[in-house]
């Protein structure tokens, strides 16, 4: 992994630049005390392709490895985790938000049936704290362990006066590959297929500027606050990590015949699925075959936030979906079981316009 250094520019710092740098709000030697401290997280975060470890400019990885494809097809992703990193700092947590970064990147990836590889972070914040820093790679770290790719670089940045002390950001990018006659996707998808839906672990990472402007904002509710529907602390639930699906979509894209699938990130489950729907297929989804999490229906109601516009936003307790031929759907449901994730049977694909509509009403609402 490259190092993680403070150093906005490559050039040599003398001891004399160093002082003047750490005057003006970057400190050199916290940064290096962040690396030390990341390091065993990192290594944990390794594959066999992975060549060389922390400290180096560049992250390497052995293509060598690509022989075995016919026709090897590299996918790439970049993303972020949101204003879900307010909710982070402000509870002094961060040990959870590299998870939300790893489910971000990887389960863009897999939705094309492509194997996560390698992931790069980026990390910027006004003042680099050690243990913080080494917080967020633990979970980046953890998460790319859960997701079967290699952490093989990352940056930290020190920017005083952009970003307040305690503030950050983290971003990153990924790789991976899929054989070009496994590839999934719009054209593969048939009249009758499935629509697989996959259990979401909360709200992942998106729409978080309504739930923030909704429960804290508006309705002045402390994160610290015990609430009975979640069954803990209101900041306990806006911490939940990302699911990571990426192993388990890739078996379900290994043994059963699914053409298509679409991560459920920003704009809701309607939008993300007619992003593989072809133009002459439509889906429709059943919302009475599952009741959200407690939490979506708390900012609905306490926000008095519209259906439509809840849906154009979450997920709504649905991470993922598949379209798969119906004579798999129930081994598909078996298949993401064996890891770990609820999915049932919430529509189906047939003719039309290449529109996702959702019909009737989860139970309770």
């Amino acid at each position: 992994m490259p190092s993680d250094e403070v150093q906005p520019e490559r050039t040599a710092v003398t001891q004399s630049h160093e002082n003047a740098y750490a005057a003006a709000g970057v400190s050199i030697e916290a940064g290096d005390r962040a690396v030390e401290l990341m390091k065993g997280w990192v290594e944990k975060a390794r594959r066999p392709e992975m060549i060389g470890g922390i400290g180096g400019f560049a992250g390497l990885f052995d293509a060598s490895a690509l022989k075995s494809y016919e026709r090897p097809l590299l996918a790439s992703s970049a993303d972020g985790v949101g204003t879900k990193v307010a909710i982070a700092q402000a509870l002094d947590k961060h040990d959870t938000i590299g998870f939300d970064l790893v489910g971000m990147l990887v389960d863009d990836l897999v939705v094309c049936g492509a194997e996560p590889l390698f992931l790069t972070d980026y990390i910027a914040t006004g003042r680099v704290v050690p243990e913080r820093i080494a917080a967020i790679v633990k979970g980046i770290a953890e998460a790319c362990v859960q997701a079967g790719c290699a952490l093989i670089g990352g940056e930290t940045a020190e920017h005083p006066g952009l970003l307040g002390p305690d503030e950050y950001d983290v971003a990153g990018s990924t790789t991976g590959v899929v054989e070009a006659s496994r590839l999934l996707g719009p054209a593969l998808v048939r009249p009758g297929d499935a629509v697989i839906a996959m259990e979401a672990s909360g709200l992942h990472s998106n729409g978080y500027s309504l739930v923030r402007h909704v429960l804290l904002n508006t309705a002045k509710w402390e994160l610290d606050r015990q609430v009975d529907e979640l069954g803990r602390t209101l900041g306990e639930e806006l911490l939940e990590p990302t699911r990571i699906y990426a192993k388990a979509c890739l078996a379900l894209a290994d043994e059963t015949e699914t053409h298509a699938m679409s991560h459920i990130t920003g704009g809701g489950l309607a939008a993300n699925l007619a992003r593989v729907m072809p133009e002459e297929l439509s889906a429709t989804l059943d919302r009475s075959t599952w009741t959200p999490q407690p939490i979506f229906d708390l900012v609905r109601k306490v926000g008095d936030v519209a259906q439509p516009d809840l849906e154009q936003t979450l997920n709504c307790g649905v991470g993922m979906v598949s379209l798969t031929a119906p004579d798999d759907a129930d081994q598909a449901v078996a298949v993401l079981a064996r890891f770990g994730i609820n999915a049932w049977v919430a529509g189906t694909v047939a003719a039309g316009d290449g529109s996702v509509e959702l019909v009737n009403q989860h139970p309770g609402w």
